[in-house]
C-alpha cells in the first residue's frame, strides 16, 4: 500500500497558492464568484481551465534520491470547474489515470476516482495501482551495518484502496472507513548472519481497515490558501481481511495555511504515525520530507513537521523556502532506536493560473546525503 500513496501522491493534481489580494469571502450557500483574471501579458491557463474544465492533463519529472530521475503523466476528468469551490465544500469531483517511469527500472500505473455525493454529504474514493519499484535498504537503527553498504531490493505490488466519508451535520468534519489490500512480491536475499534485517516473506498480503475522523476548512483542495486540515485514523490488518499477518497502524496529519498580508503565504504540515505487530517492514511508517528519499528513514513510530515561507515578491513569480525536520524509532534493545534527518531548501514559482491561484515551479532540496529537484505544480503537499 506504500506503492499506492507513493503513486497517487505522484500522479494526483496539487496546486499552491500565493496572492496579492485576500480570498474572498463565501459562505455555503453560495458559491464564490472567481476574481477576474488581469490581462497583464504574462502566459496564463486561467482560460483554458475554464473552456476545458472537464479535462485536466498532468505532467511532472520524478527526482526522489530513491529511485533517480524519471517521469509522471496523468490525465484528470474534473466534473466541474474549479473556480466553484469553497472553503470545505463544493468541490469538483476526479477521476483519473496515470503512471511513472524512473531510470533505475522503478514504474508504476495507477487510477482512482473522488466524487461527491448528495450535496457534499458523501465523499467516496476508490484507487488502484500496479508497479514495480527498485529501492535500497539501509537496516535498522541509526548505525545498521547497512548505513554505508544498502541492500538493493525490489517490492512489486498489487494495491486497491476504498474509502467512504460521511460529513457530520452542518459541520465541516467526516468520519470516514476504508478497506485497503495490497500483494507484494520482496525480491532480495539478506547477507546471512547480517543483524538488523527485519523477517519477511517473499510474498505478503496485507488487507485492513482504517476509520477515519477529518476535519478541513481549506478553501480548496488544489490551492488552498487559508484554512486547517486534520485527518487521524487507526487501520486494523489481520487474516481475517485478506491480509498474512496481524498488525496495527495509527496516524495523525495536520496542515495549516495563513495567508500573511499583502505578499507572503505561510504553511506548516505536521504528521506522527506509528505502527504495531507483525508488519512488514516496508509498510512501516517512513519520512516524506522533502530532500529525503523515500522509505529511507523507517520505523516503528515516525514524527515530522515542516514549514513553507512564500513570497510574490513581483507580478507573478514567488521565492519560495521550507525546512523540515522528522524522526523514526524503534523498540529493540539491542541497536540504537533513533534516526532522525533535517531538511530545507528553496525554490521558484510562477502563477500560472491566476483566476485559481495555480503556481508552478522549483524546489531544490537537501539533507544530510542528497540533493534532490522537485517540479511543483502548486503546493508540496498534496491532500485531496
Amino acid at each position: 500500500m506504500q506503492l499506492l500513496l507513493v503513486s497517487a501522491i505522484l500522479v494526483s493534481p496539487a496546486e499552491d497558492r500565493a496572492s496579492d489580494e485576500p480570498a474572498p469571502e463565501s459562505s455555503e450557500a453560495s458559491s464564490p464568484q472567481p476574481q477576474p483574471r488581469s490581462d497583464d501579458d504574462w502566459p496564463d491557463l486561467s482560460e483554458f481551465l475554464d473552456e476545458k474544465y472537464g479535462f485536466l492533463p498532468i505532467a511532472l519529472p520524478v527526482t526522489d534520491p530513491a529511485v533517480g530521475y524519471g517521469a509522471a503523466g496523468a490525465v484528470a476528468f474534473l466534473s466541474r470547474p474549479l473556480g466553484e469551490s469553497r472553503a470545505g465544500l463544493g468541490r469538483p469531483s476526479i477521476t483519473s489515470v496515470g503512471g511513472l517511469g524512473t531510470e533505475n527500472g522503478t514504474w508504476a500505473a495507477a487510477a482512482g476516482d473522488l466524487r461527491y455525493w448528495l450535496d457534499d454529504r458523501i465523499q467516496t474514493t476508490v484507487a488502484a495501482a500496479y508497479g514495480s519499484v527498485n529501492l535500497e535498504f539501509f537496516g535498522i537503527g541509526k548505525d545498521s551495518v547497512l548505513d554505508d553498504d544498502p541492500l538493493d531490493y525490489n517490492l512489486e505490488t498489487a494495491a486497491g484502496f476504498a474509502q467512504a466519508k460521511y460529513r457530520i451535520g452542518d459541520t465541516l468534519l467526516w468520519i470516514g472507513l476504508a478497506y485497503g489490500f495490497a500483494a507484494t512480491e520482496v525480491d532480495f536475499e539478506p547477507l546471512p548472519g547480517t543483524p538488523g534485517l527485519p523477517d519477511f516473506s517473499r510474498h505478503t498480503n496485507a488487507g485492513g481497515v482504517t476509520p477515519t475522523l477529518t476535519y478541513d476548512s481549506r478553501d480548496n483542495i488544489f490551492t488552498p490558501v487559508s484554512g486547517t486540515y486534520v485527518e487521524a485514523g487507526g487501520g486494523i490488518f489481520s487474516e481475517a481481511l485478506g491480509g498474512d499477518d496481524e498488525f496495527q497502524r495509527a496516524r495523525v496529519i495536520a496542515m495549516q495555511y495563513i495567508p500573511l498580508y499583502p505578499k507572503w503565504t505561510l504553511g506548516f504540515r505536521g504528521e506522527v504515525a506509528a505502527s504495531f505487530g507483525d508488519e512488514p517492514f516496508y509498510l512501516r511508517p517512513f519520512i516524506t520530507l522533502r530532500g529525503a528519499p523515500i522509505l529511507r528513514y523507517q520505523g516503528e513510530e515516525m514524527a515530522q513537521i515542516e514549514a513553507e515561507l512564500r513570497w510574490q515578491f513581483w507580478q507573478r513569480f514567488s521565492l519560495v523556502g521550507f525546512v523540515g525536520g522528522g524522526a523514526v524509532w524503534n523498540d529493540f534493545e539491542r541497536f540504537d532506536d533513533t534516526q532522525s534527518v533535517v531538511t530545507g531548501g528553496g525554490g521558484f514559482r510562477y502563477e500560472l493560473a491566476r483566476k485559481y491561484g495555480i503556481h508552478m515551479g522549483l524546489d531544490v532540496a537537501f539533507d544530510r546525503d542528497n540533493t534532490a529537484i522537485y517540479l511543483q505544480i502548486g503546493s508540496a503537499w498534496a491532500r485531496p
